[in-house]
């Protein structure tokens, strides 16, 4: 793992999918881009990723993300991004805490900041959507709420157990911005803990996947049989600092 990284590190270029920094690996992140930020209640988070992307000073980005609850006060998530005005669309499950919501609260009410609440089932199942190749979903999950609004619906199963269900688009944002314990330089990916939640799944649905991993190794480095994602899924790989 040192070689690997040593080397394209003293080369300041990438080696394959194997990049020598954060800054590196978002380098064509600009202006109005998609941005799928993993990570659980302030775990699985790419923090160095995200402090790139803050120092890269790009706005108008639309974050597509669980949530800001940071697990610790020196924890970097999605806020910082708000923080410093460079997002102006946020969709998530649940985007802040009522009530103790921090800045992501206070740019939503002065209006700076576009919120777009989805049911965590929902926003999980629009990624797989997108992530299969799919337009979108039928969901029966937002019928009869607010959720269903402006949406199309269709009636499907059998005679007495027919029901109604939603149509949801699939998502296929710009990058997908994710969090892993261990990487080969191909790509196949290793999540430990809360790195499972929407890591893999967010990984599917970026047309750019970009990880921030704790260990590369060379291919069979890995047990392949510990691998979630594989690196078809993942077209960079950068190590944690």
């Amino acid at each position: 793992m040192a070689d690997i990284f040593t080397n394209v590190k003293a080369n300041g270029k990438a080696n394959g999918k194997v990049y020598p920094s954060p800054e590196s690996a978002i380098y064509d992140v600009t202006e109005g881009a998609s941005v799928l930020i993993a990570g659980f209640g302030g775990q699985g988070t790419p923090e160095g990723l995200i402090r790139a992307l803050q120092a890269k000073g790009v706005g108008n980005l639309t974050c597509i993300c669980q949530g800001a609850w940071p697990g610790h006060p020196e924890m970097v998530d999605v806020a910082a991004l708000v923080a410093s005005g460079q997002v102006r669309r946020l969709v998530s499950p649940l985007a802040f805490y009522p009530g103790d919501g921090g800045v992501i609260e206070e740019r939503w009410k002065s209006g700076d900041l576009e919120i777009e609440a989805v049911p965590q089932g929902v926003l999980a199942e629009r990624l797989r959507a997108g992530g299969a190749g799919l337009g979108g979903v039928f969901l029966p999950d937002s019928l009869g709420t607010r959720f269903q609004q402006g949406k199309p619906a269709r009636r499907f199963g059998e005679k007495d157990q027919e029901k109604d269900h939603v149509f949801e688009i699939a998502l296929r944002p710009d990058f997908a911005l994710l969090r892993a314990s261990a990487s080969d330089t191909l790509g196949n990916l290793i999540f430990q803990g809360t790195q499972r939640g929407w890591n893999p799944v967010m990984a599917m649905a970026g047309l750019v996947s970009i990880a921030e991993v704790d260990q590369i190794l060379e291919p069979g480095g890995i047990d392949s049989e510990r691998v979630i994602t594989p690196g078809i899924f993942v077209n960079r790989v950068v190590q944690a600092v």
